[in-house]
């Protein structure tokens, strides 16, 4: 995936969805979430989020949100989806300029997804996650060892490293330094 990007997957339009099927307050506020119809609302939301179209998804997340408000059933489903969608709101508002347009990229024949090295990944970070594991990571190490490899990935470890120590540019690079400064 490209630097900066954000991957909103399915997974991210799916928990939603699933919350709509949780339904444990029987059949009069599976009801009257059904009359909201906002499965075909969370639709809305993922074609304009492949499409790069960030407002639009925006929008009728608040439009979901504001027909979850009207609704006169207070349960506990209400409440867990109504919380699930904007947790959901912000999680596009704080990422909206990472999003890319998937239908462009795909029509380009440019790499929209990671599913085939997530798998593996999730193998492994689990693995080492276990405490039964001998050499099992920390929460703060993996993080970590994650930070170091989005700097390698993004060509900028050295300059992390030149920055913390001076001394390790080369004389190539401190000739540059003097002739900007």
């Amino acid at each position: 995936m490209a630097k900066g990007l954000v991957n909103v997957n399915e997974h991210n339009v799916t928990s939603v969805q699933e919350l709509l099927t949780e339904g444990d307050e029987g059949a009069e506020a599976d009801e009257e979430l059904d009359r909201v119809d906002i499965g075909k609302e969370l639709e809305r939301v993922k074609w304009s989020l492949w499409h790069g179209n960030v407002t639009g998804a925006l929008d009728t997340i608040e439009d979901v949100e504001g027909e979850l408000d009207l609704l006169s059933q207070d349960g506990e489903s209400r409440k867990k989806l109504l919380k699930a969608v904007r947790e959901f709101r912000g999680y596009i508002e704080a990422n909206q300029n990472f999003i890319p347009n998937y239908g462009a990229r795909y029509r380009h024949g440019e790499k929209i997804s990671t599913a085939f090295a997530e798998s593996p990944v999730n193998k492994v970070v689990s693995k080492r996650m276990v405490k039964k594991q001998q050499m099992r990571w920390t929460e703060s190490g993996a993080h970590n060892l994650l930070q170091v490899r989005t700097k390698v990935l993004n060509d900028q470890l050295r300059e992390t490293f030149v920055r913390w120590y001076p001394g390790m540019q080369t004389e190539q690079e401190t000739e540059i330094q003097k002739k900007v400064a």
